[in-house]
C-alpha cells in the first residue's frame, strides 16, 4: 500500500512536470547515450598482451589483434606463429575452474594422484576410490538435527575469509584434513525464497551477527592407513587465539598441516603448524595491530628447498616482504619500503633473487616492477615510475613483458631486458575511434580528506561535448569500504552515463588500499563517518570547479557503496541532494560479526557501542534534504532485507519521503539501471533542486540538531 509519504517504484515527480512519467528512452540526449553505450567500450584497441614465455626464455607468445606471434629474442624477430603457439613447451597443468556457490566450498577433493576422493554429504564426510567404490563414513555425527557439520564451513567463512575448500588431501594421498563446525551456539537467519511463485520456501543459516556467538571450528586428520582421527589443537598457547581458523594447507613436504588463526577481534593473525599425527601445533609467524585489525592473509611463499619462505608483514606500517624458515627465525628482511608491496612476481632461489611489484611509482595506485636479493640487498627498481605496469619475467629472469599504462594514457607492451631496457615494441593501443567519436579522456584528481591535511585521489569522467563554459551535475560512482579500491592505475574509457549530461567521479577516500597502513586505520570503529566525510570534501573541493554545480550532485552503489550512498545523503544533505542505495547494510548490527567486528570492533558497553551507534543510518534520518531511492533483493542472504526495511520503518516514522526498489527472488544486486538512470536524470537534470528550497531544507536540519 502506498503512503503519502512514499513513492514505491519511481517515478512521480512532486509538482508533475513534462517528464513525470517518462522513461529513459524519452529523455533529453538519450539517443546520444545510447549510440556512444554501444561504442564506448571497443573505442580503444588496447595494446595490452598476455605473455606466454617459451620454457628456454629464448621466444615469448602473445596475441595481438587476435592473432598469434612470436618475437625471438637471439634474431630480435616477430613472426606469426605457426600451428600451435604452446608447441614445445611444457604443458602446465589445467586447473579446475568450477566456483562454489556464494559463501560456500567445494563438496569434493580430489588426491594428488587422482586415486582417492573425499567427498562431504549431509554435513559429513566419507573417503573413496576415485570412481566412488570402496566408500568408508570418515565422520557420522553432523547433521541438520545436531547443528555439526564435516567437510564444510560456515557459511560467514566463506563469505568473509575466502574459504573455498573444507577438505584437504596431504601431498602423498595418505591423510585428510577437514574442518567441522559446531553451530549450536548461533542463531539462524529465516529468509523466504521462491515468492514470486505459489508457494514460497524458507532458507535458514547459521548466520552469526556482530557481537553474537560464532560458530565453533575444529581442525582435524583422518589417518588413513590407521583409520585414526586426530583433532588439532588450534586454540593452543592463547585461548583467544582459534576463533578464526582459515587458509588451511599442507606444508610442501607433507610433514605438516599449516594454517592461519586469529583472535575475535582480529588484532593478531598467527601463521602455524600442527602435528596431523599427534594434533601438536606451534606458531610459526606472529602478527600483531593492536590498533586496528591484521593481514588475514599475508603471502607465505615457500622457495624450492620447502623450508624457506618469503612472508608478508605491515609491520612496519607498510606491506614488506620478509624471509623466514619453518621454524620461526627471521633470516632477514627482504624489503624496507615505505609504501605498499603489491605481491611477488618471481623467485630465483638458485641466483637468490627475486621480482616484486610495488607502489612505488609517481602516484601510489601506479605499480612498478622491482629486484632484489633474498638478503635484501640491491634493491632497484625497473620500470618508469611515470606509468604504472603489468609485468611478465621470463622463466630466467633474463627478459620481461611490461604492459605501460595510465588513466589517462592506454596501454603499450614492450619487451624488455632485465635492466629494463626496450628490446621491440610488441603491442600499440589504436585510439582511432575513441578520436574520431570525439571522446574525453579520464582525468586523475586530488582532493584533500575532511582532516584538511591528508592527500587523496580519484577520477574524473565527462561527456563527449563537454564545454567547461556549462554547468554540470555530478555524479559520485562508489563503493568506499575498508580495505576496496587501491587498484593499480590503468587506462579508463569514459561512462556511458555521461552522454546523459553528468561528470562522474570516483573517489579514494581514507581506509581505501594501496597507501600504507594507517592510511586504512583511519576508519577503524568509525565506519560510516570518516570515509565518508571524505566523500564529501571531494565532492566540496570539485564542485569549486566552475563548470560543476554544487546544488545538482547525485552518489549511487551497491553493498558498501549502497550504505555510503545512504550515509552521505544523510550525514551531507549539503552536499548531496540525491542517492541510489542499492542492497546496503544500514546497520551494522545486522550484519556478520568477521566483517564487521574487524572493522568495528565489539558492539555493546565497554566497547565500541558509540561506534555502532554513528554508524546506523537510522540515527540521521531527519537530516534527509534530497531525493533518496533504495533497493534491495528479497532472496539476498548477504545483506539481509532487514537492513533496508529497517531504515525505511525509521524514514516513515520521521515522516521522511523516500522511493524505493524491490528485487523479487533476486540476492546481493544492483537496482534495475535504467530507474536508476532515470532516477538521477530526473532529479539532476529535468527537476533540480532549487537553491532556495535547498536553504530552507539546510537550515531546517540544522535547527533539528540544535534541538530548537
Amino acid at each position: 500500500m502506498q503512503t503519502l509519504r512514499s513513492t514505491l517504484l519511481l517515478l512521480a515527480l512532486v509538482g508533475g512536470g513534462a517528464y513525470a512519467q517518462d522513461t529513459l528512452p524519452k529523455m533529453p540526449r538519450y539517443d546520444r547515450y545510447e549510440k556512444l553505450r554501444r561504442e564506448i567500450a571497443a573505442s580503444v584497441t588496447r595494446g595490452s598482451v598476455t605473455a606466454d614465455w617459451a620454457d628456454d626464455s629464448k621466444s615469448v607468445n602473445y596475441f595481438r589483434d587476435a592473432v598469434a606471434y612470436k618475437y625471438d629474442i637471439e634474431a630480435k624477430k616477430e613472426s606469426i606463429a605457426v600451428g600451435d603457439p604452446n608447441a614445445g613447451r611444457t604443458r602446465r597443468p589445467t586447473r579446475d575452474r568450477r566456483t562454489p556457490e556464494r559463501g560456500r566450498q567445494f563438496d569434493t577433493a580430489i588426491s594428488a594422484d587422482g586415486k582417492l576422493k573425499a567427498i562431504e554429504r549431509n554435513r559429513n564426510v566419507y573417503i573413496s576410490d576415485a570412481d566412488g567404490k570402496n566408500e568408508i563414513a570418515v565422520t557420522t555425527e553432523g547433521g541438520i538435527p545436531s547443528r555439526i557439520k564435516f567437510g564444510v564451513a560456515s557459511w560467514v567463512y566463506g563469505e568473509e575469509l575466502g574459504v573455498r575448500e573444507a577438505m584437504w588431501w596431504s601431498p602423498d594421498g595418505t591423510k585428510l584434513a577437514f574442518y567441522k563446525f559446531d553451530e549450536n551456539p548461533v542463531k539462524d537467519y529465516y529468509l523466504q525464497y521462491t515468492q514470486v511463485a505459489i508457494q514460497d520456501t524458507l532458507d535458514v543459516e547459521a548466520y552469526p551477527k556482530a557481537g553474537a556467538p560464532n560458530p565453533i571450528v575444529t581442525l582435524y586428520v583422518y589417518d588413513l592407513a590407521t583409520k585414526k582421527t586426530t583433532a588439532i589443537d588450534t586454540k593452543f598457547a592463547d585461548p583467544t587465539l582459534g576463533e578464526y581458523v582459515y587458509d588451511v594447507r599442507w606444508s610442501p613436504d607433507g610433514k605438516e598441516l599449516l594454517f592461519n588463526r586469529t583472535d575475535r577481534k582480529q588484532h593478531v593473525m598467527e601463521l602455524c603448524a600442527a602435528n596431523p599425527d599427534t594434533g601438536e601445533p606451534r606458531a610459526i609467524v606472529r602478527e600483531s595491530q593492536p590498533q586496528s585489525w591484521a593481514e588475514n592473509h599475508p603471502v607465505a611463499q615457500f622457495l624450492k628447498d620447502h623450508h624457506r619462505f618469503i612472508w608478508e608483514s605491515e609491520r612496519n606500517g607498510y606491506k614488506n616482504l620478509y624471509l623466514y624458515d619453518i621454524s620461526g627465525k627471521l633470516i632477514s628482511p627482504i624489503t624496507n619500503h615505505e609504501f605498499d608491496v603489491d605481491r611477488v612476481v618471481k623467485t630465483d632461489d638458485d641466483e637468490k633473487t627475486i621480482w616484486y611489484t610495488a607502489r612505488s611509482g609517481k602516484n601510489p595506485y601506479m605499480e612498478q616492477l622491482h629486484r632484489v636479493n633474498l638478503d635484501g640487498t640491491h634493491d632497484e627498481r625497473l620500470t618508469d615510475p611515470a606509468m604504472s605496469h603489468t609485468v611478465s619475467v621470463s622463466p630466467d629472469g633474463s627478459h620481461f613483458v611490461d604492459v605501460a599504462q595510465t588513466v589517462d594514457t592506454p596501454p603499450t607492451s614492450t619487451l624488455r631486458t632485465a635492466n629494463g631496457k626496450e628490446v621491440a615494441q610488441l603491442a600499440k593501443s589504436d585510439t582511432t575511434k575513441f578520436d574520431q567519436l570525439g571522446l574525453k579522456k579520464t582525468e586523475r584528481i586530488t582532493f584533500t580528506a575532511a582532516d584538511g591535511k591528508t592527500l587523496c585521489y580519484g577520477t574524473l569522467k565527462f561527456p563527449s561535448d563537454f564545454d567547461p563554459s556549462k554547468k554540470y551535475p555530478l555524479l559520485v560512482s562508489i563503493y568506499g569500504g575498508p580495505e576496496s579500491s587501491g587498484g593499480a592505475e590503468q587506462f579508463q574509457t569514459p561512462d556511458p552515463i555521461t552522454e546523459m549530461g553528468f561528470v562522474v567521479a570516483w573517489l579514494d577516500g581514507r581506509g581505501t588500499s594501496g597507501r600504507g597502513k594507517a592510511f586504512r586505520d583511519a576508519v577503524y570503529g568509525k565506519l560510516g563517518v570518516v570515509e565518508i566525510d571524505d566523500q564529501a570534501a571531494g565532492v566540496k573541493e570539485l564542485t569549486k570547479r566552475p563548470y560543476l554545480d554544487s546544488t545538482r550532485v547525485g552518489i549511487q552503489g551497491t553493498s558498501y557503496g549502497g550504505y555510503a550512498s545512504c550515509m552521505a545523503i544523510l550525514r551531507h544533505p549539503e552536499a548531496f541532494q540525491v542517492a541510489c542505495a542499492s542492497s546496503p547494510v544500514t546497520d551494522w548490527l545486522n550484519y556478520d560479526s568477521i566483517y564487521t567486528e574487524r572493522f568495528m570492533g565489539l558492539p555493546g558497553k565497554g566497547e565500541n557501542e558509540d561506534g555502532y551507534a554513528n554508524a546506523a543510518a537510522k540515527k540521521y534520518v531527519r537530516n534527509l534534504t534530497g531525493k533518496l531511492m533504495l533497493y534491495y533483493g528479497t532472496a539476498d542472504n548477504n545483506v539481509h532485507p532487514s537492513n533496508t526495511l529497517q531504515l525505511v520503518q525509521a524514514l516513515e516514522d520521521a515522516g521522511q519521503r523516500y522511493d524505493l526498489q524491490v528485487g523479487p527472488d533476486r540476492g546481493h544486486s544492483g537496482m534495475n539501471q535504467t530507474r536508476m538512470w532515470e532516477y538521477f536524470v530526473t532529479h539532476l537534470i529535468l527537476n533540480p533542486p532549487k537553491k532556495d528550497a535547498l536553504a530552507i531544507a539546510w537550515q531546517a536540519r540544522k535547527t533539528r540538531k540544535a534541538g530548537k
